[in-house]
């Protein structure tokens, strides 16, 4: 058969050209996955692998990034609006309308991310700052509410300058004003400061800075080295002798004085006058028991009892000594006692410095009057033919402690001006007749003794006459 020779014929037919013409059949579209020419011996390739159209590879002067970018569809601009725009959310100063504005932006398109950094971003910004002067407004000090609608009447420039600075100092006016204001009703200071911390309120903020800073050491100084020359014109010996010492220092050793020094002197006083207390034989029982508790205690214990506890222990006293005055006394006595009685504490004080003793005399002379030398505890004896008591009437009897009332006025203070004091006519002391100088608690064992004494003498008497 002739059929493979034609066959034959026919292959050679086509496979000539590719022999024959290597640069044609280059040309020609290869089969995917054919690696082209070998380049390794410095020869371009021809054609590039895997290219459909055949081309050769060539620099395009392309950016890759670009390339990238534009594949995906974001580009860097928009990459850098959004990081700014989330970097203005996480800002916590950022107000309520630029927060609402550029979230809104972060969802929109890239124009949008544009339009809010470059429009709006600005135009909320002077809307939020408006709101937060009006906040501030309605919250500041007399300071701060000024320059607050200085700044609101004024430009968007004002507004920013005010929450960036204007408000702080204007708060530090407030807090100043408010200070010096503190000060000024602080019951310990002094006349200097008060006067100073006036005038700086009706001043400037300088003013008001000034005094804090400047006139208030200044002041406290000079006051307190007032406040320790009245201690010392007052205090006792132990508090004298402190305070003269701090006196000869500086501003510091005043105010320790002031601090501790004082204290601790005032205390030691403090004991000193108790202890005189208890040592008065006229202190009352009440009295005397206070006392002695006290001195068991601490200082603020001593300064307690002297200043709170003692007028009250001496009225208890002494309203006691006049109910038994208003038993034992002669008639004028014990009325006034029970008149007293009816009274105030100062009406037994009154009575015990003034009243008895009037009321005493309106008695001796009664009696001097009746020539019986009676005056109400010798009742019964009078028109009897005996003599009574004579001299040793009326047996009124000095009441306990009543050396130790307590009054203004009076001469003869002890220790740190407690108010031990002997009140009395004459000469300073009340003189009693009769059982002076003896306690209360003794006085009915005196008068009885006084009128069995007077009928011991009125009997020999008439044995002698018969």
């Amino acid at each position: 058969m002739k059929l493979p020779r034609v066959s034959a014929v026919v292959a050679a037919a086509v496979l000539a050209p590719a022999v024959l013409f290597p640069s044609a059949a280059s040309a020609a579209p290869q089969p995917a996955g054919v690696s082209g020419p070998d380049t390794a011996s410095g020869s371009a390739p021809d054609t590039a692998a895997g290219d459909p159209t055949g081309e050769t590879a060539k620099d395009t002067g392309k950016d890759p990034a670009k390339d990238t970018a534009k594949d995906t569809g974001v580009t860097d601009q928009e990459k850098q609006d959004r990081a700014e725009i989330q970097r203005i959310l996480a800002d916590p100063e950022t107000g309520r309308g630029v927060r609402e504005a550029a979230e809104k932006a972060l969802k929109g398109t890239a124009a949008d991310l544009r339009h809010f950094l470059t429009v709006e971003l600005d135009q909320q910004r002077k809307t939020d700052n408006r709101v937060r002067v009006f906040q501030i407004l309605g919250t500041g000090g007399p300071a701060v509410q000024k320059a607050a609608k200085a700044a609101l009447n004024g430009t968007d420039e004002d507004i920013a300058a005010f929450l960036k600075t204007g408000q702080y100092v204007a708060r530090a006016e407030d807090q100043d004003r408010a200070e010096v204001e503190r000060i000024l009703a602080d019951k310990d200071s002094g006349p200097g400061v008060r006067e100073a911390a006036a005038k700086a309120l009706k001043g400037t903020a300088a003013d008001l800075r000034h005094f804090l800073e400047v006139d208030l050491a200044k002041q406290r100084g000079d006051d307190n080295r007032v406040k320790v020359s009245q201690i010392m014109a007052s205090g006792g010996r132990a508090v004298r002798e402190a305070a003269n010492k701090a006196m000869d220092g500086d501003d510091a050793a005043i105010l320790k004085f002031l601090t501790e020094g004082w204290p601790a002197a005032q205390a030691e006083d403090d004991r000193v006058a108790i202890l005189v207390i208890l040592a008065n034989k006229e202190t009352g029982r009440h009295t005397a028991e206070g006392a002695q508790k006290a001195l068991n205690g601490t200082a603020a214990d001593l300064r307690t009892f002297l200043e709170v506890e003692l007028p009250k222990l001496r009225a208890d006293d002494n309203r006691i000594k006049v109910s038994q005055l208003a038993e034992n006394g002669g008639p004028a006595v014990r009325k006034a006692a029970r008149a007293a009685l009816e009274g105030s504490d100062a009406d037994i004080t009154a009575f015990l410095t003034d009243g008895w003793a009037k009321a005493r005399a309106e008695d001796e002379a009664a009696a001097a009057a009746s020539g019986t030398g009676t005056s109400g505890q010798g009742a019964g004896q009078q028109g009897t033919g005996q003599q009574g008591q004579g001299a040793q009437q009326p047996q009124t009897v000095q009441p306990a402690g009543f050396s130790e009332t307590t009054t203004t006025g009076t001469t003869g203070t002890t220790g740190t001006g407690a108010g031990i004091t002997v009140v009395g006519s004459g000469s300073g002391a009340l003189a009693a007749t009769g059982t002076d100088g003896i306690g209360w608690e003794a006085g009915g064992a005196a008068a009885a003794l006084a009128a069995g004494a007077a009928l011991v003498a009125l009997s020999r008497r008439r044995s002698a006459e018969d």
